[in-house]
């Protein structure tokens, strides 16, 4: 990249290099982001009557797109560029034009400056270095295998491995040897005494088995295979043992890295999963919409009925149902006694639809009853989150009558806890990070100190760092959530270096091209999100209630509005009332377009309706301007807001209801790591706009089977709603062509089959390798650790003293 700056000194645009940084001078913003940097570039362009292709092909206009940041500091200028995903180049631009690279510590200390936190004379301030942790550990070169971490790690260890082949047999043989369910020996017995002897019996069961009917129950021959050394979990017909153990027969003579993947992918080694999920209302009924209710409760809830179905079928193929083995999977969340009709106050609650999968709740310790009885933030509950690990642990061993497999963490709060669970049962740990909120609240962690009384990012931060170090894998619904798009940082990149301004700086936060990184994206529940086509599974009762409510009941209890014409298309969207969810910028995109008003109703599902029923500071604060934008455009008549809490199937449904009215579904949030509503929508058959700010840019191909939009950019967000409607007026079949590829895109791409199956082979895989490489973690785990003590649990116990207080 100093190449690309040289060429545009040594060259004609140098002068417009100093005409462009003097304009950016005389504006007021000193700090200024992408999006602010091509603007104002552009503005340049216009002003001196540059030629079309200045803009996008000079020289100039390369390192402009490439600058992420720039920051005007006294006579200097400071580029923070992006040459290319996953990495940062730093450069000083004097007033002479002559140009410095500048360190990751002189950038760290410039921002402190920014904000007027800097203070050398005061010593230096901690800084934290993950680097050197991930240095003897294999990482990816190629940014485009960046998610793809299993497959790689399998490689760079096979290969490995299989240079020694004493050791790999040895290590393979060691591992067969210590699997067990509840006391009962899995797969080998003491008849196998070794490794060589292991390779013999392979070969001899395996001429046993090859003559035996492929159909024949494994029971039927199980006797003979246990005097060869073979316990269950081969199979279940003799067919699936032979398959299964001449996979192995090939392991053991020619070792490959995808052998020994799919053999992996096959051995029963798990069977008890916990899923942590602690913050908000977890229920299943009555609780979506409630704050901090949303689509991880929706996610936590199928991803469970779907482990425990594939768990159910993967224990039938190995053949241990005689055995009496059944999967059990916890969701593990918090119970609130004061629980506001919902159910959060019962300790356990058996998941719908499932034999053997449980909500367990744990209440916080009660430190002060007037907060710990009911709902916290999740930005309040981190004082409670050590003492709830040491409690949950206790519970979590009492129902599985032992420890768990695998430990799924979902949200900063969750990611915590199962650190510590996994810590101290050492279990394997994953990470699910729905949403960083770094990554959502601008200059967060600049601005901490004065946003800390409200959102204590801090522990937050901090929280993250300390998680995504600490876990033996993490699943990521998209690429880009890890290391983001050639225009934009992931939220996992996010953390590799910044500043918390008088607390610490973080010089390298996370080592993005880790194998531990996996994108598995979620599913959708199938039972309750299907086709508006599928008239023969729709209830025609609840149809009909759900058009009325949609369109003509008066209640204003629950539904602040009436339309003049419920015949009009209808825009439609549901999300809980938050500034990011971004309900009320998208009343404000249709405030402002006439023309939308004129040939469309808008509908909003969205909390409450009125400021006196929440508890959310900033649910209330939405409240208050959703108000003042439907009197500001004078939206009566054109609007409704159904300020109600749907039951599941009603969620599904009313997707369908607006589909049959050939309605649009909106999602115009400002940031989304994923989207499931998106997923909802579009297998419904309801055509789809989403935000083009996170997740919905890899499920979205745009203008094929839904469309992106910039909510940012009101007007432009109005005109392509409009565009879509004028194409649908004009060609019917258009809103049916869309409709259908959308319903095809999340069939093909986004099932729980294929979510839940990826993960349970990643839990194996990592778990295997994580036992036979003997990896050495124990001195990251240290200084993460440190991290916990040193940092976090000081700043927590702050917040513990203030809610005592109250």
């Amino acid at each position: 990249m100093l190449n690309l700056i040289q060429d545009v000194l040594e060259s004609d645009e140098r002068s417009d290099l100093r005409q462009f940084v003097s304009q950016l001078r005389a504006s007021d913003k000193k700090y200024l982001l992408r999006n602010d940097i091509l603007a104002a570039f552009s503005e340049y362009c216009a002003s001196h009557k540059k030629p079309e292709h200045f803009f996008q092909y000079s020289n100039l206009g390369q390192l402009v797109y490439y600058t992420q940041e720039i920051i005007l500091d006294n006579e200097s200028l400071y580029l923070i560029i992006r040459p290319k995903i996953a990495s940062q180049e730093v450069y000083r631009v004097l007033e002479d034009l002559t140009v410095e690279p500048v360190t990751v510590q002189e950038l760290l200390d410039l921002r402190d400056r920014f904000v007027n936190h800097y203070h050398p004379t005061e010593g230096d301030v901690l800084e934290l270095d993950f680097q050197s942790f991930y240095d003897y550990s294999p990482t990816i070169r190629d940014p485009k295998n960046i998610g793809k971490g299993v497959r790689f790690l399998n490689r760079y260890l096979s290969s490995k491995l299989f240079q020694d082949p004493r050791q790999w047999l040895e290590s393979l043989y060691t591992f067969l040897s210590v699997h067990q369910f509840q006391g009962t020996q899995l797969l080998i017995n003491g008849r196998i005494k070794n490794q060589q002897q292991l390779s013999d019996q392979v070969k001899r069961a395996l001429l046993f088995v090859s003559d035996r009917p492929d159909e024949e129950s494994y029971e039927e021959f199980r006797f003979k295979l246990q005097e060869m050394g073979f316990e269950a979990g081969w199979g279940n017909t003799a067919a699936r043992v032979r398959d299964t153990l001449e996979i192995l027969d090939e392991l053991l003579d020619s070792p490959n890295d995808e052998g020994l993947e799919k053999f992996i992918s096959r051995i029963p080694m798990i069977f008890r999963i916990v899923l942590v999920s602690i913050h908000g209302w977890f229920g299943q009924e009555g609780v979506l919409g409630r704050p901090d209710t949303g689509g991880q409760v929706v996610y936590v809830l199928d991803q469970a009925r779907s482990l425990e179905k594939q768990l159910q079928e993967d224990i039938k193929l190995a053949g241990l149902e005689g055995l009496g083995v059944q999967p059990k999977v916890i969701i593990l969340s918090r119970l609130i006694q004061n629980s506001d009709g919902t159910r959060c106050n019962e300790r356990l609650e058996k998941v719908h639809g499932t034999d053997n999968a449980w909500i367990l709740r744990v209440p916080f310790r009660e430190f002060n009853p007037k907060l710990t009885q009911n709902w916290i933030s999740r930005f309040e509950i981190w004082p409670y989150l050590e003492t709830y690990a040491i409690d949950a642990e206790k519970e979590l061993l009492a129902e599985f009558q032992g420890r768990p497999d695998l430990i799924v963490g979902n949200y900063t709060d969750g990611n915590l806890v199962a650190f510590l669970l996994a810590r101290k049962l050492q279990v394997t740990q994953c990470i699910i990070a729905h949403a960083l909120e770094k990554s959502k609240y601008l200059f967060s962690n600049l601005y901490w100190q004065e946003l800390e009384d409200k959102y204590h990012f801090s522990l937050q931060f901090t929280a993250d760092l300390i998680a995504m170090n600490a876990t033996n894998f993490v699943i990521s619904s998209t690429y880009q959530e890890i290391v983001g798009t050639p225009d934009s940082v992931g939220q996992y990149e996010s953390y590799k270096c910044f500043t918390m301004p008088d607390l610490y700086h973080v010089v390298n936060g996370i080592e993005l091209f880790s194998p531990k990184f996996n994108v598995v994206p979620p599913g959708v529940n199938e039972n309750v999100y299907f086709p508006y086509t599928r008239t023969e599974d729709r209830i025609p009762s609840s149809i009909e209630r759900l058009e009325e409510m949609l369109f003509t009941q008066e209640d204003p209890a629950h539904i602040f509005g009436k339309l003049d014409d419920p015949t009009k298309r209808p825009l439609f969207s549901m999300a809980r009332l938050d500034r990011i969810k971004n309900m009320t910028g998208l009343a404000e995109i249709f405030g402002k377009s006439k023309e939308l008003q004129e040939r469309c109703n808008l509908i909003l599902v969205a909390g409450k309706l009125r400021v006196e029923e929440s508890d959310d500071n900033e649910e209330k604060d939405e409240i208050v301007k959703l108000y003042r934008i439907i009197d500001e455009y004078n939206l009566h008549g054109k609007f409704r807001w159904l300020g109600v809490r749907l039951p599941k199937g009603d969620s599904g449904e009313i997707y369908r209801v607006i589909a049959d009215h050939r309605g649009v579904f909106v999602q115009p949030a400002l940031f989304e790591a994923f989207g499931l509503t998106i997923l909802e929508s579009m297998i419904t058959g309801l055509p789809t706009f989403a935000t083009q700010f996170g997740g919905p840019l890899e499920i979205i191909q745009n203008k094929v089977n839904g469309f992106l939009i910039n909510p940012t950019d009101q007007e432009g967000t109005a005109q392509k709603i409009l565009d879509f409607v004028s194409k649908c007026d004009e060609n019917p079949d258009y809103w049916e062509e869309i409709s259908n590829k959308g319903m095809e895109r999340v069939y093909t791409t986004y099932t729980w089959k294929i979510h839940t199956t990826r993960l349970l082979s990643l839990a194996r895989i990592y778990g295997f390798w994580n036992y036979t490489s003997k990896e050495n973690r124990e001195d990251m785990l240290r200084y993460i650790e440190t991290l916990f003590y040193l940092i976090y649990k000081p700043r927590a116990k702050q917040i513990l003293e203030e809610h005592m207080r109250r």
